[in-house]
């Protein structure tokens, strides 16, 4: 091909639009450009699918199709300068075979009411007089794939050995739909393609699915083919993907952003660059926006990465890089500052495909002054360079990860340079595998700096021990003061676990499960000296300095000891919290009698609990119970309970959030049924049993799912039905804004926390 010759030098093409058509045409096609000046239209068309009528006259062709979906067999697809296929499909589809030897070349104009599918294995080019207009999709593609699937209007496999290429000096324009370019072993674009409602896909590959999609990307390259997807023309739609799997994406340099996504009511603004084995080239500003005007995603894939220092930029919401490893030297440190300064965080992650390291080198100075932030996890080991600064002057948070994949690889983060937080509002967060190192290096952080409200943060820049499994947990008892994070998600199933701290050695660090979850744990109560149960949980007891954050217990468990009954707690986190505890949701259940307070989450708060829940199904005979706290002596707010509350006979006492309360509950609501002794006790109290401390009055219940009228302390007004507890309207004081604790997600009926929503841990209704 023409431009085989500088294929591999992406910064250095400055062939215009006009050269370029006489390029391709005179010397891709084999023919002078002059000869296509006036002449061709499609030729020896016939459905073979579907029914319609082919019409023409000189310079004009309609192709009325009378039923929503047809197949036409072609001679021959090309149109002239100043020549014009029309097709009048109505909202329909109409796919395109050229079955002869001739290329199709569209320099004059085609229009579609519907949508038009073009397969000519022998190559397509628009040339910088062609138009493409369309109602719905178009697509072009040098591979063929069945009628029966295109007439089914299912998803699309497409697939051939053409070597030929789809080739754009011209203009694409879907109003209503999507266009995509699809061939073997290259797509090309150095015109203009518009898909303001849809997606705009280039792809190369050998074997391409194509689907339908409404909030995502649609074409997936599914056998690669070592092809290349070169983009030096300008694309806006809502979503753009450059895709060539095994093979290459080059995006060229311009004075414009040239890709630009801009979302609309139902996709968010989103562009991927993708080459999974093969190289990235990005030359050139990327801009994805969502349709309200914030910040969408950009998602890079690429075995080999290369950018621009003086061109390239990505201005989105984020933009996330995967590649096996990186080093971010002059070149990739001016893309990335320039970017985090347009407010685009950066999320690389390295894989350690293909043999290499997986490392992280960061070489080069890093500084910016946006609320950005950039977080780069490495496969196994990070380094920053002798000398090399990383600062932020705003709002922007650090992530230095090691053992990005959370599978225990002796991952380290060695810090040789400086971390200068010292004019930053934000936090510096350095995780390294547990059989890994630290190296903390010079560390400068802000002696004004305050942590969130509700963050639980302690320390401006910390250093974190990863826990990827229940062997790591476990291992917490070793250093009781040590900061830790959850890596992954972790699975106890068949673990009989021993709970974290007891009264001699409480747990006083920092846990911060980073939003994963430690799903199906089975916790086994310590019995103490003298027979006796020490407090029981995930951790026994939370000492006072003491921190757990940010995760989710799922499924668990904790039975009944075959002891005595003692005067102690038990809960499904910790048996006693005297620290804090906040962002933390635990699901499961229960099912004891010999604990003195018992409570879904903590069997006694001494502390703090915040925006926290639990559906936690809590039962016992001879012990006072409730669905979050057994007693209160602290500060439980912005928390909740869904789950059952059964207590009989009488000596148990059973509440709905809290069973004793000697502390200050408030802006938390209950909905789980709580039962109790109907003779004794007919009416159990929904936020607490028995209340010697605070029930503020903007706690609520809702009477139906609970079984009781009795408040525990909340006004009486506060019980509301099921149809009020649905409605944000109903809880005076809380904040459901854009950045309030809570939301009331579609179709619930009950509120839930933000974070829940935020992070994809809503819990089940």
């Amino acid at each position: 091909m023409a431009h085989a010759s500088w294929m591999g030098h992406p910064r250095s093409r400055h062939t215009t639009q006009s050269a370029l058509s006489l390029i391709f045409l005179s010397l891709w096609f084999g023919l002078p450009a002059g000869s296509y000046a006036a002449g061709p239209l499609p030729g020896g068309g016939q459905f073979v699918a579907g029914t319609g009528s082919i019409n023409g006259n000189a310079g004009w062709l309609t192709i009325n199709q009378t039923s929503s979906r047809g197949v036409i067999d072609w001679n021959s697809f090309s149109i002239g300068g100043g020549n014009h296929v029309n097709f009048n499909n109505g909202t329909g589809a109409t796919l395109n075979r050229v079955t002869g030897a001739s290329p199709s070349s569209i320099l004059g104009t085609l229009t579609a009411t519907g949508s038009v599918y073009l397969i000519n294995p022998q190559g397509i080019v628009i040339g910088s007089g062609g138009v493409i207009a369309t109602n719905g999709r178009f697509v072009a593609s040098t591979l063929d794939t069945d009628n029966a699937a295109f007439m089914a209007g299912g998803p699309l496999t497409l697939s051939g050995n053409s070597t030929a290429s789809v080739i754009n000096l011209g203009k694409i324009a879907s109003s209503g739909g999507d266009v995509f370019l699809i061939a073997r072993n290259e797509v090309d674009n150095f015109g203009s393609i518009g898909a303001p409602k849809g997606t705009a896909e280039l792809a190369a590959g050998k074997t391409v699915l194509l689907q339908d999609s409404s909030g995502s990307r649609q074409v997936f390259v599914q056998t690669g083919s070592g092809g290349t997807v070169l983009n030096g023309g300008t694309i806006e739609a809502a979503q753009i993907s450059l895709q060539a799997a095994d093979g290459n994406v080059f995006a060229l340099a311009g004075n414009h952003d040239v890709l630009r996504a801009t979302g609309t009511a139902t996709r968010d603004g989103h562009v991927w660059l993708v080459a999974d084995t093969g190289t990235v080239a990005l030359d050139n500003p990327v801009r994805a926006t969502n349709a309200d005007g914030s910040g969408g995603t950009v998602d890079t894939a690429a075995g080999t990465l290369t950018v621009s220092p003086s061109a390239a930029a990505v201005l989105a919401g984020i933009w996330n890089i995967a590649t096996p490893a990186f080093t971010i030297g002059t070149s990739a440190a001016a893309v990335f500052t320039r970017s985090l300064n347009a407010g685009t965080s950066i999320n690389l992650r390295t894989t350690g495909a293909g043999g290499q390291t997986g490392d992280i080198t960061v070489a080069s100075n890093l500084r910016w002054k946006h609320d950005a932030s950039l977080t780069l996890g490495a496969w196994h080991t990070l380094t920053v360079g002798k000398g090399v600064k990383i600062s932020n002057q705003g709002g922007g948070n650090l992530t230095l990860r090691a053992d990005a994949a959370g599978i225990d690889n002796q991952g380290s983060v060695v810090n040789n340079g400086i971390v200068d937080w010292s004019n930053s509002t934000g936090t510096v967060s350095a995780l390294y595998d547990m059989n890994g190192a630290y190296t903390p290096g010079t560390l400068l952080s802000n002696a004004a700096w305050t942590p969130a409200q509700g963050s639980g943060l302690t320390t401006q820049i910390t250093g974190y021990e990863l826990v990827n499994s229940i062997a790591d947990l476990e291992n917490i008892s070793q250093n009781l003061a040590g900061n830790y994070a959850l890596g992954r998600d972790v699975d106890g199933a068949g673990a009989n676990f021993t709970p974290i701290g007891n009264a001699t050695t409480p747990f006083t660090g920092q846990f911060d499960g980073m939003f994963h979850a430690i799903n199906n744990v089975s916790i086994v109560p310590v019995v103490a000296a003298g027979g006796t149960l020490s407090p029981s949980g995930l951790f026994g007891i939370i000492g006072s300095m003491g921190v757990v954050r940010n995760l989710n217990l799922t499924n668990g468990e904790l039975g009944n000891a075959g002891y005595n009954p003692s005067t102690t707690e038990a809960g499904l986190l910790a048996g006693i919290n005297r620290g804090h505890i906040t962002n933390v949701f635990a699901s499961g259940q229960l099912s004891i009698s010999n604990y003195a307070y018992l409570g879904g989450l903590v069997g006694e708060n001494d502390g703090l609990i915040e925006r926290s829940g639990t559906d936690v199904y809590v039962l016992a005979t001879e012990s006072n119970l409730a669905g979050l706290v057994g007693k209160n002596n602290g500060t439980i707010t912005q928390s909740y309970s869904t789950g059952a509350v059964t207590g009989v006979p009488r000596p148990a006492v059973p509440g709905g959030l809290v069973s004793a309360n000697n502390g200050t509950i408030s802006q938390s609501f209950v909905t789980g049924p709580i039962s109790r002794d109907p003779i004794t006790d007919p009416h159990p109290g929904a936020i607490a049993a028995v209340n010697f401390g605070t029930v503020t009055a903007d706690n609520y219940w809702n009477v139906q799912t609970t079984g009781t009228t009795n408040g525990g302390g909340a006004p009486a007004a506060n019980g509301l039905t099921t149809a009020q507890m649905s409605n944000p309207a109903s809880f005076v004081g809380w904040d459901f804004g854009p950045n309030g604790v809570w939301v009331m997600p579609p179709g619930w009926t009950h509120p839930v926390l933000r974070w829940q929503l935020a992070t994809g841990n809503l819990p089940a209704q």
